[in-house]
């Protein structure tokens, strides 16, 4: 049997006297699409801020690739290949598009020096659709190519499991249509994704396997269809209306 590429054991997270994460235990295999969704508050971000060093936990164990990561630093994930997006996007803005995914390629991505990072920088910027934009500065970029630069900086930096928070925030119909085919198009690279969400059109169309957050607990781990009808997460999160909505599609077919 293969080793997951990301395994949680009882993880836990309290801030002062606030229990924001209890006792979460799941793995990722690798290939995976996996959608982590909940409430507002339900530590979703906390999450991810524990995997990836930005916070230290206060229980429990996480390894990565079969290594024990629980204690390490942000840049030490990064290296890895433990790379994330951020819910709100910042870019250096003062800097062109192409600047700041050479700067993700120099932090986490292993390259040599500021050629390799530019060569591997405009490679990203090709695979996202930004290679026109590369000499223009990232503050006059739109939220959706804002959002695309936030991948093509994460994709520099060599991701063997890429984290995206609420990568679809902000955006359009036409413009989450355009994100869901990139985000596949990263998973066919072979890249493990870990995807926090809100968009149920999001989820129910890529997801794999869904998680389920609620007060900081893990309630529901499964694939999405199984998710949807759940009474618990109908309870949390999803409400009866969605419910019923897929209900309805899994019976006409």
């Amino acid at each position: 049997m293969s080793t997951p590429i990301l395994k949680l054991d009882r993880v836990s997270k309290a801030f002062g006297g606030i229990h924001a994460l209890r006792q979460i235990s799941f793995a990722l295999e690798e290939g995976q699409i996996v959608a982590l969704i909940g409430p507002n508050g339900a530590g979703k971000t906390t999450l991810v801020n524990l995997i990836t060093g930005v916070h230290r936990a206060s229980g429990g164990r996480i390894a990565f690739r079969g290594t024990d990561v629980t204690r390490q630093r942000p840049f030490q994930a990064a290296r890895r290949g433990l790379t994330r997006t951020f819910q709100i996007v910042q870019p250096f803005p003062r800097m062109s598009v192409l600047e700041n995914v050479a700067a993700g390629a120099l932090f986490g991505g292993g390259h040599a020096g500021m050629d390799e990072a530019m060569a591997a920088a405009r490679e990203q910027l090709e695979f996202t659709g930004l290679s026109d934009l590369a000499d223009r500065p990232a503050s006059a970029l739109t939220l959706a190519a804002r959002k695309r630069l936030e991948l093509a900086k994460s994709l520099a930096m060599k991701p063997h499991l890429l984290m995206l928070d609420e990568v679809n925030a902000g955006l359009n119909s036409s413009e989450i249509d355009g994100a869901l085919a990139l985000i596949r198009s990263i998973a066919r690279r072979g890249i493990t994704i870990l995807v926090i969400e809100h968009v149920m059109k999001v989820i129910f169309s890529l997801a794999d396997r869904v998680l389920v957050l609620h007060h900081g607990e893990l309630i529901a781990d499964g694939v999405p269809s199984d998710i949807a009808g759940q009474q618990r997460v109908i309870e949390a999160y999803l409400g009866q209306k969605f419910a019923r909505r897929i209900a309805r599609a899994e019976t006409n077919g």
